[in-house]
């Protein structure tokens, strides 16, 4: 019984956190240091750029799966004021793992344990993907959908906002 409380909990608790994360509201604070330098990445200072954050780990199979994808879509259009960060999941001791597969890509990528992503909630599914537009404003709650984003995804959904004004 107690195990069904505390479930019942935790959904309810998701499902809260998931409507405060509204699509159309101004997307959450977060800021991370990034892997390959010690420079940070803080969302407040991207505006007037579309940004993609994608939470992912090493262990995650469908999440290395898309990371080709979002290299193609970034080397496309980072020209057009794109900027990709790729929050590892993984724990520090990982930190060398997370490098070589970093290493592959040209988007930024930072651990999570170096960033500050409280304002996105609880990333309990993996890979999670959120879209912020050139005002700030959430356009893709990764929290809601399917978990993996394709190219076909990213060009619907991120080609008409970089477009934008």
């Amino acid at each position: 019984m107690k195990f069904i409380v505390s479930f019942a909990f935790t959904l309810l608790s998701l499902s809260g956190f998931a409507a405060e994360l509204t699509v159309g509201s101004p997307a959450p604070e977060m800021q991370a240091t990034l892997l390959d330098s010690t420079d940070s990445f803080q969302l407040s200072q991207k505006r007037g750029k579309t940004v993609i954050v994608n939470f992912w780990a090493t262990w995650c199979a469908p999440c290395r799966a898309e990371m080709p994808a979002i290299q193609t879509y970034y080397d496309k259009h980072k020209s057009e004021g794109l900027e990709i960060l790729a929050i590892s999941m993984d724990e520090p001791r990982e930190l060398p793992e997370v490098k070589k597969i970093a290493q592959q890509f040209s988007f930024h990528v930072a651990l999570k344990s170096q960033a500050n992503i409280k304002g996105f909630g609880r990333i309990w599914r993996m890979p999670t993907t959120f879209v912020i537009d050139k005002d700030g404003v959430l356009r893709k709650n990764g929290h809601v959908g399917d978990a993996e984003i394709t190219l076909t995804e990213l060009e619907s959904l991120v080609t008409p906002l970089l477009m934008k004004p």
